[in-house]
Formats: C-alpha cells, structure tokens, sequence
C-alpha cells in the first residue's frame, strides 16, 4: 500500500511540474474537464494499454514510445556540460540495441502473443523510468556489460583482421586499377 501511495504522490508531482512540457496540457484538460489530472492520465494510460491490445498499428505505436521521449532527452542530454545524463540515455541506447537484436529473432514468434505490443511498451517504459536504477541501468549492469567484457577481447581482434583484411584488399585493388 506505501508503494501505491508513493507512486501516486510522484505521480502527482510529475504532472504538475512546470518544467516538464506535458505540465500544460494536462492543466488545460483539467480546467476543461473539472477532472483530476492524476485520473487523466490513467485514463489515457489505459486507452493506449487497450489500444495496444486490440488496435492497429501496435508495433509504430509501441516504437515511438520507445524512441520519441529518449531522443528528445539524448538530444537534451547532449547539450547539457553534465556527463552523467550522456551515460544515462547511452545506456538506455544500448540496452535498446541488444533487445532490437534479440527480438529480431524471436519477433515471428512472440507477435502472435495479443498482448506482446503492450508488453514491449511497458519494457519500454521501464528502461527509461526517471530513477535511479532503471531498467536499462539494470539490464545493462548484470546482463550487458559482463558479457561485454568476456567478449570484448576477442571481438576487438576479429574487429582490427577484419579492418586489415580490408586496407590490404583496397590497396591490392588500386594497384591493380593503377597497372591496367
């Protein structure tokens, strides 16, 4: 029950912050309707939980959830002098990238699942959750980055034959290009 309260007062707090650029909607809406803007956004949380449920267009739906808002704050990130909101987006980036990888293989079986497009979004949702230790924080703590470094000698050797391979096919090319 302290959970729920919590989470409703930060709620609460994250709507009526006037920093953030929903903040106004939401006041208008309130004004508008004489309803709570805490119930709005349920409301509207719920409409898109159905929507990505029954609709059509689930997977673009699903995929500006999981682009728009942490694009925006990379992008913000990135103009800011704090390093440290550059490693929080950056990691969210990667986590992203290594779950595109594997969803890639396993997509043609899981979309049939009716509620994979909700489950995708609130994956989504949780990677980038404004705390501490979110999701991606998470997965890529004690999932990516120690098989990163178990990996990473190797794939630094494959990488460095692989450029070798292809200054050393190049410069044979343009010999053989200059000779004929």
């Amino acid at each position: 029950m302290a959970r729920i309260v919590a989470a409703k007062d930060y709620l609460e707090k994250a709507l009526k912050d006037e920093s953030k650029p929903w903040t106004k909607l939401f006041a208008q809406a309130e004004e508008k309707t004489g309803v709570d803007r805490l119930y709005i956004f349920l409301g509207l949380l719920t409409l898109l939980a159905v929507y990505l449920v029954f609709g059509l267009g689930q997977q673009l739906v699903c995929n500006i959830v999981g682009f728009v808002y942490p694009a925006y704050q990379s992008m913000k990130a990135l103009e800011s002098p704090r390093k440290e909101d550059d490693t929080k987006w950056l990691t969210y980036w990667v986590v992203f990238a290594v779950f595109t990888i594997i969803e890639f293989f396993s997509e043609y079986i899981v979309c049939w699942f009716p509620v994979y497009w909700l489950f995708k979004c609130v994956f989504y949702v949780w990677l980038m959750v404004p705390t501490e230790y979110n999701g991606s924080l998470i997965l890529y703590r004690r999932v990516v980055r120690p098989k990163f470094l178990q990996y990473q000698p190797g794939l630094d050797r494959l990488l460095s034959n692989a450029r070798d391979t292809a200054v050393k096919t190049a410069a044979e090319a343009l010999l053989t290009t200059k000779q004929d």
